[in-house]
């Protein structure tokens, strides 16, 4: 069985423009996070990213706010050609500024779908208790180029 070669990026600009156009083209992917007894959980969440940081709308009273709260860390999985998958491991950090708030919204309607798409049918508005967002901060990004290579971005932090 051949080895994977493995490239260390030497900062985000390198992977951006690869990165980007797998995870816009992708849209969904898998995220865990990890519970309040130390367990994984995964669930299919729709980020987009704005150069290294990313943005999700989702509902701040769900399961995943009380395992953020326990642990902000997420590890991100897009997989739809198999040969190719993208992984981020990040930071999440809840957003309360309204004008933040407001920023994503615009961002979701001003993207062409798949991307983009209207908020409102699902969060009624930027103010409404149910529309949160999520800033992820990456600390580890591999692209990956199955069998043959790896491209691995990490901000000096990684394991």
């Amino acid at each position: 069985m051949a080895m994977v070669a493995m490239h260390a990026a030497t900062g985000f600009a390198e992977i951006e423009e690869e990165f980007l156009r797998r995870v816009h083209s992708i849209v969904w992917c898998n995220v865990a996070t990890i519970d309040r007894k130390g367990r994984l959980r995964s669930r299919i969440l729709h980020p987009y990213w704005e150069g290294s940081t990313g943005w999700i709308a989702t509902d701040p009273r769900t399961l995943k706010a009380k395992h953020l709260l326990a642990n902000p860390h997420v590890s991100l999985a897009y997989v739809a050609d198999i040969a190719k998958p993208v992984y981020a491991d990040c930071t999440a950090m809840w957003i309360d500024d309204r004008e933040a708030k407001q920023h994503v919204w615009d961002l979701f309607m001003a993207a062409a779908p798949p991307l983009g798409y209207d908020p409102a049918p699902i969060f009624h508005s930027v103010d409404h208790p149910r529309f949160g967002v999520l800033r992820l901060t990456p600390w580890r990004i591999e692209l990956a180029n199955i069998p043959s290579s790896r491209l691995v971005w990490h901000d000096g932090e990684a394991d």
